[in-house]
């Protein structure tokens, strides 16, 4: 039995890298969409969502499943109930890529990006992609030393979300009108949340490593 309980384990294990993969692949695409206002791009994160959301689904079935079972304790009760919660995250992660992507695809052929904020973005975009590959790799091998990195990360996204509030307000990008206001407030806001959702990852990830909640 108890090798069928950490066969079960490493199962829920897998599967969140796998989701957390389908996400790095979905923020990498909607970004480059958002830049390049790729629709056909934008219109493949959106179709995709639906794969991620059936994935994390399953893993909160059989997470759930596993606890009704197994009736784990220490520290496999903390990565159960902590999976269930990243698998929450994760799906919100790829839910605000398709956000960005989609509106890549409202404003086509134009682009979604007001002139004077085009580098911010594209800051943002990189470390958005980046804090998706650092989280696969946090979930596969439960480095303490990546929960820092991500963190830092997303102090980094923050400052440029706060950049993005000042910038609106100038003249150059207020030339935009109020679609180009309103399409800059928001992307930002997606890409700061994609941001806070990976910080919640790192929370639950330290909570099953150290058995420390934050």
């Amino acid at each position: 039995m108890r090798k069928v309980f950490q066969q079960e384990l490493r199962e829920v294990q897998e599967r969140l890298v796998e989701i957390a993969e389908l996400v790095e692949i979905a923020i990498k695409q909607a970004t480059t969409a958002f830049a390049t206002s790729d629709v056909v791009l934008a219109e493949q994160v959106i179709d995709d969502g639906e794969q991620i959301d059936q994935l994390a689904k399953a893993l909160d079935e059989l997470t759930i499943d596993i606890l009704a079972r197994q009736q784990p304790v220490a520290s496999d009760l903390r990565l159960m109930v902590g999976s269930l919660r990243m698998s929450s995250s994760l799906e919100r992660m790829a839910d605000l890529a398709q956000h960005i992507a989609q509106l890549s695809r409202y404003r086509y052929p134009e682009s979604a990006i007001p002139q004077g904020l085009r580098k911010t973005f594209a800051k943002m975009g990189e470390i958005d992609v980046e804090m998706a590959a650092k989280l696969v790799s946090l979930l596969r091998e439960q480095d303490q030393a990546v929960i820092d990195e991500i963190r830092d990360l997303d102090d980094a996204l923050d400052e440029l979300h706060a950049k993005v509030f000042e910038k609106v307000l100038t003249e150059k990008v207020q030339a935009s009108g109020p679609t180009g206001v309103v399409d800059a407030t928001l992307a930002s806001r997606y890409h700061e949340r994609f941001g806070d959702h990976a910080v919640n990852i790192t929370k639950q990830m330290n909570f099953f490593l150290s058995g420390e909640l934050e």
